[in-house]
């Protein structure tokens, strides 16, 4: 078995993990320093939105231009007075964009090209793009990602429960807010394709959680019937229990998405996939975060406010204190481990050898070792 995998073993099992409901504070606080920080780069700097929300036209050269994306860029803005974005197309043709100009504006602005790039004025190709158009796109994304999250919350509280229901919320709620601000601060351009990765990050993000959410409500089913572990010390269990899982399928997921930002975009500068790759890979980056950090700790923040469990905790605590299972000794129920229905020695032998000495470990269940 591969070190990964045998990790994920160890993982599943309880033999190792790391207390990630113990230390939600420190995650708590670099979420909110993250939150604060996309924020005031938002209000700052705003979105630097796309031609089709803004309304303007798209000039297209003819093929195999000499000039340089640079210099048509300041033609572009030297004719229009307004920022342009340039891009080079795979055929060699330029295409450039420039935002909140009408219509007789446009054909100023393409006889001024025609000149400065010394090609016939009929060879330029200009598109119009209304500003109603982007608006329209806007409501509908707004009214899609509302419905979304409505009907996410439904099916979590119908499905889980409603405190799972509002910490996958709030989970969402904090990609996308991490996700619209780095689209502040880097200052990327945010175009229909930057709506649709917003929406798909969503899905990723969800179903990281849901996955640790099911492990959670399958290990503390009849919790309040034991006395050996806590709702919280059993959220934290189902965190490194599917721990390997999210980082495999977030690595598998970001890989391509990376290609198409850092390559695609960066190297080989096709810039038109940076609106839809950056949201997606700071979205799947975030979601992955969330789902570890900040959805399954504040689940168990809402869960241990109720009387059960806060008996439950007293209960257990009391019992540690008396001689039972000590911090040091203390383990989490595997997950296919049903301890509710079996005797006390039955489910520590379950767990591992560290809950019992190890020649009571050795002589459960076997043969004396006599020869007959």
């Amino acid at each position: 078995m591969s070190k990964l995998g045998t990790l994920g073993a160890r993982l599943h099992h309880g033999e190792i993990g790391y207390d990630f409901v113990k230390n939600r504070k420190i995650w708590y606080g670099i979420s909110i320093l993250i939150t604060i920080t996309a924020i005031v780069g938002l209000a700052v700097r705003g979105l630097h939105m796309g031609i089709e929300f803004q309304g303007g036209a798209v000039f297209t050269t003819p093929k195999n231009m000499s000039v340089s994306v640079s210099t048509a860029e300041g033609f572009a803005e030297d004719a229009s007075g307004h920022d342009a974005i340039v891009q080079k197309l795979g055929d060699g043709s330029l295409r450039i964009q420039v935002a909140g100009i009408d219509t007789k504006t446009s054909d100023t602005i393409k006889d001024r090209l025609a000149d400065d790039l010394k090609v016939d004025g009929e060879q330029i190709n200009a598109e119009l793009v209304g500003p109603s158009w982007g608006e329209q796109i806007a409501n509908k994304a707004w009214q899609g990602l509302g419905i979304f999250l409505i009907l996410v919350v439904i099916y979590l509280a119908i499905a889980f429960e409603w405190r799972m229901a509002l910490a996958a919320f709030v989970a969402l709620i904090h990609d996308i807010t991490i996700t619209v601000g780095i689209y502040a601060l880097v200052g990327f351009e945010v175009t229909p394709g930057t709506v649709i990765g917003l929406l798909t990050i969503l899905g990723y993000s969800l179903y990281d959680t849901v996955v640790v959410f099911d492990s959670l409500k399958e290990q503390t089913k009849d919790i309040t019937k034991q006395t050996r572990w806590t709702y919280s010390e059993i959220a934290n269990r189902s965190i490194n229990s599917t721990l390997v899982r999210s980082i495999n399928t977030t690595v598998v997921a970001l890989l391509p998405v990376a290609g198409l930002l850092f390559i695609g975009g960066g190297v080989l500068g096709a810039g038109m996939l940076n609106d839809i790759s950056l949201s997606l890979f700071v979205g799947l980056a975030a979601g992955a975060y969330s789902s570890i950090f900040i959805a399954t700790p504040l689940v168990a923040d809402l869960k241990e406010r109720e009387p059960a469990m806060k008996s439950l905790k007293k209960r257990v605590l009391a019992k540690r204190a008396h001689g039972g299972d000590t911090d040091a000794d203390q383990a989490v129920p595997a997950a296919d481990s049903d301890y509710d229905d079996e005797p006390e020695d039955v489910a520590a032998a379950v767990v591992g050898p560290r809950n019992q000495p190890a020649s009571r470990a050795r002589g459960r269940g076997r043969p004396s070792g006599k020869r007959r």
